[in-house]
């Protein structure tokens, strides 16, 4: 073969490659865009009647700190910055009080939509609510947590909207599928989970490790979170025989560092773990969650 026929032929093969690759980019950003919009069929949601006791409302607040809640939609519910990345990606939590018109017109079947399912009242899903952390709570917390947040006082100054932007390359993986919201990750036809009683049991561990899926997965396995700026560390294995999880043969340890975010030497477990949430949690739930964790072998 000639130099020059080599040549064209070489420069025909790359233009094809870079025409192929712009199509597939651009069709994913387009379909990203798409599924953005698209509606999720959830079954009719049976409501859950509203709860203003006060020892639901206290129960409620527990949660809401604990569960994670407050990282995302700050302390007293009125959103915040969670996400602004030199990439692009920007995410503001929306108000969770009745400042938001949208919220302040929620119905009870609404409000378990989005945070048990993670999609809006109009049906589109709801982009980075971890939803998979809350589809199992049961239908008591999920009362107790919903009269809480209606119970909060609306935001002084009137609400900001939330906003997710997400730069091309992170559209174009959702747009793919690789990054999903919880509206796909959910089973939507599974009843509400069945009330487990606290107590420092396996069983309870397991109901309050339905909170840890979001980014340690269904298995708690860990790996690379979906969807987390490329500069987040993977998530660690919570399984017994993990490296992550040997260090903690014994609940106390195991509470401290959830605590307190220290490993047993001093060091830092995780800049991206919740710790000012779980700091909230009780002994009793974080004894289950570490007898639970340490049954996974």
């Amino acid at each position: 073969m000639d130099i020059a026929r080599f040549f064209r032929i070489a420069s025909a093969a790359l233009v094809t490659f870079v025409v192929v690759v712009v199509i597939a980019v651009g069709g994913t950003w387009y379909w990203g865009g798409q599924k953005m919009q698209r509606t999720v069929k959830v079954p009719e949601l049976p409501p859950v009647a509203y709860v203003d006791d006060a020892a639901s409302l206290a129960h409620g607040k527990y949660l809401y700190l604990s569960r994670g809640c407050m990282e995302c939609h700050g302390a007293n519910g009125a959103g915040k910055v969670v996400f602004d990345e030199p990439n692009g990606f920007y995410v503001r939590s929306p108000d969770l009080t009745s400042a938001n018109p949208t919220i302040a017109n929620y119905r009870p079947q609404d409000w378990d939509l989005a945070i048990r399912h993670g999609v809006a009242p109009s049906g589109r899903p709801l982009l980075v609510m971890p939803s998979e952390d809350y589809n199992r709570l049961s239908n008591e917390d999920f009362a107790a947590l919903v009269g809480y947040l209606r119970s909060l006082p609306p935001t002084a100054g009137g609400a900001k909207p939330g906003q997710v932007t997400m730069p091309w390359y992170v559209r174009g993986l959702y747009g793919a599928g690789v990054v999903k919201d919880a509206a796909e990750k959910i089973d939507h036809a599974l009843p509400p989970a069945s009330a487990v009683a606290a107590a420092p049991t396996v069983a309870y561990g397991a109901y309050v490790a339905n909170a840890c899926m979001g980014c340690h997965g269904a298995s708690l396995r860990g790996g690379k979170i979906p969807g987390a700026p490329p500069d987040w560390p993977d998530a660690a294995n919570l399984h017994a025989d993990s490296r992550a999880m040997k260090p903690y043969e014994d609940a106390a340890g195991f509470v401290n560092m959830m605590r307190t975010g220290k490993r047993p030497d001093g060091t830092d477990v995780s800049r991206v773990m919740p710790f000012a949430s779980f700091a909230y949690m009780n002994d009793t739930d974080l004894e289950a969650l570490h007898r639970y964790l340490r049954s996974l072998k």
